[in-house]
C-alpha cells in the first residue's frame, strides 16, 4: 500500500462538522445572487428520484439552502439555456453542462461494458438517434413509446435504446417533462468547446476527486469516492494530483482529505433551519452522516410499511447546524401533515415548528396537523409552536 502524506492540519470533529456544513452551502450566508444554478455549480450534482410528497428532491435541494426558492423557478434554472444536463454521477443527477467532459472516462466505460444482456433489433439503436436527429428533443413516449411487455424493465426497444444512447453521450437528457425524460442528440445539446472525450480518465477522475473534496469540504476516501461514484482504487490513483490535502479528523478512524481552501477560513456564519430531502447530498452517505452528525438516517420508502420506524419519507431536520429530528410528511389539500415526528430532545420543537411552517408555506399549503410524535407531549408541545 502506497503511503500516505503526513496529514496538512488536525481537525476536531466539530471543526470538521462545520467544513462540511459550509461546503454544502447551510453554513453563512446564502448565495442568493447565484441562485439555483450557484446551487448546482456548488455542489457539483443535484440528485433526482421520482419520490415527490412536499416537492421532488431536486426542488428541495435549493430550497432547503435558499429557502422559498418558487418552484418553477427552479426548473426553469436547471433547464432553461442549456445550463445543465442529466446523467449518471452518485445516481441519475443534474449536472453543471460545463462537466460534460469530465465524465467521458464513465461513457467510455458504458460503451465497454456487455449490453445488459439485451438485444436489440437490428436497427433499432440508428432509429432512434434518426428520429430525434429529425424530431428531436423528443421523450420517450414521443420515440414509440417506453413500455413494452418483453424484458428489462419492461422498457420498449426504443427505450432500451436511447437510454443506451444516453450512457454512451451520443444523446443527453436536457430536461425532465412531467417527468419523463427529454433527449436530444449531444451534438445540438452540448455546446461546441464541450462537446468531447478529450480528457483520458486520468484527468477526469482529477477533476471529479477534486470537485467532491469541495462539495464535502472534508471527507474520507469512502466519502470522496462515492460523491460521482468512483472505484476507490480509481480514487487512489488520482487523489495525490487532486488539489485536495490529507487530514487527520479527532474520532474519524481513517485518513481524510480536505479542500485546501476550506482550511483557510474559519467556518462561521448564520446556520439554516430547514428540512432535507433524504437524497440531500449532505446525508447521501449513510455511513458519513453518522460520523459527522452522530444521526443515523435511513430512507424507507422502499421498506415493509409495518417494519418502518420513522416513515416513508422522514426528512431529517437541520438546526444549528446539527440534525435534531426528522419528520414523514404529507399533504391533504391545503394542509401539510407531519405523519410522525421524531425530536432528539425538547429543544427540537421550536425549529420543527419553523421548518414545518416554511415548508407548508412553500409548498402552497396554509396550515400544519400534527398526526404521530414521539409522546403526546411533544405532540402537544409542537401543535403549540406552530400557533405562535
Amino acid at each position: 500500500m502506497t503511503s500516505l502524506p503526513p496529514p496538512a492540519a488536525e481537525l476536531s470533529a466539530d471543526e470538521a462538522r462545520r467544513i462540511a456544513l459550509r461546503a454544502q452551502g447551510f453554513l453563512g450566508a446564502p448565495d442568493r445572487r447565484g441562485g439555483v444554478r450557484g446551487v448546482l455549480r456548488h455542489l457539483g450534482a443535484v440528485q433526482l428520484d421520482t419520490i415527490s410528497v412536499l416537492a421532488r428532491s431536486h426542488e428541495l435541494i435549493p430550497y432547503a439552502r435558499l429557502g422559498a426558492v418558487g418552484r418553477k423557478a427552479v426548473e426553469e434554472a436547471y433547464w432553461s439555456d442549456g445550463h445543465s444536463f442529466e446523467y449518471w454521477s452518485h445516481a441519475a443527477c443534474v449536472l453543471p453542462v460545463e462537466e460534460w467532459p469530465h465524465f467521458a472516462f464513465r461513457r467510455r466505460a458504458y460503451r465497454c461494458r456487455p449490453h445488459w444482456h439485451h438485444d436489440l433489433p437490428d436497427g433499432a439503436y440508428e432509429q432512434v438517434i434518426k428520429q430525434l436527429r429529425a424530431e428531436g428533443p423528443l421523450t420517450a413516449t414521443d420515440l414509440g413509446g417506453a413500455k413494452n411487455k418483453g424484458e428489462w424493465w419492461d422498457w420498449s426497444a426504443s427505450k432500451v435504446a436511447v437510454e443506451r444512447a444516453l450512457m454512451y453521450g451520443e444523446v443527453v437528457c436536457t430536461e425532465r417533462r412531467g417527468w419523463k425524460r427529454v433527449y436530444d442528440l449531444a451534438e445540438r445539446a452540448i455546446p461546441d468547446a464541450l462537446l468531447h472525450d478529450g480528457l483520458d480518465d486520468a484527468e477526469c477522475l482529477r477533476r471529479l476527486v477534486r470537485l467532491a473534496g469541495q462539495s464535502l469540504g472534508v471527507g474520507t476516501r469512502a466519502d470522496i469516492a462515492d460523491y460521482h461514484r468512483i472505484k476507490g482504487e480509481q480514487f487512489d490513483a488520482v487523489v495525490a494530483d487532486s488539489g485536495l490535502v490529507p487530514v487527520t479528523v479527532q474520532g474519524w478512524d481513517k485518513p481524510a482529505w480536505a479542500d485546501p481552501q476550506a482550511l483557510a477560513t474559519v467556518p462561521r456564519g448564520r446556520h439554516r433551519t430547514t428540512l432535507l430531502s433524504p437524497f440531500d447530498s449532505l446525508v447521501w452517505e449513510r455511513a458519513r452522516t453518522e460520523r459527522v452528525f452522530g444521526f443515523t438516517h435511513r430512507l424507507e420508502a422502499y421498506v415493509p410499511k409495518p417494519k418502518r420506524i420513522h416513515g416513508y419519507f422522514a426528512m431529517p431536520l437541520l438546526s444549528g447546524g446539527r440534525l435534531i429530528g426528522r419528520v414523514d410528511p404529507a399533504r391533504e389539500g391545503r394542509t401539510l401533515v407531519a405523519k410522525q415526528v421524531s425530536l432528539a430532545s425538547a429543544k427540537a420543537v421550536r425549529p420543527m415548528a419553523q421548518a414545518l411552517l416554511e415548508a407548508a408555506t412553500w409548498v402552497g399549503c396554509d396550515s400544519v396537523r400534527i398526526e404521530r410524535a414521539g409522546t403526546p407531549q411533544e405532540a402537544a408541545a409542537l401543535t403549540s409552536a406552530l400557533a405562535t
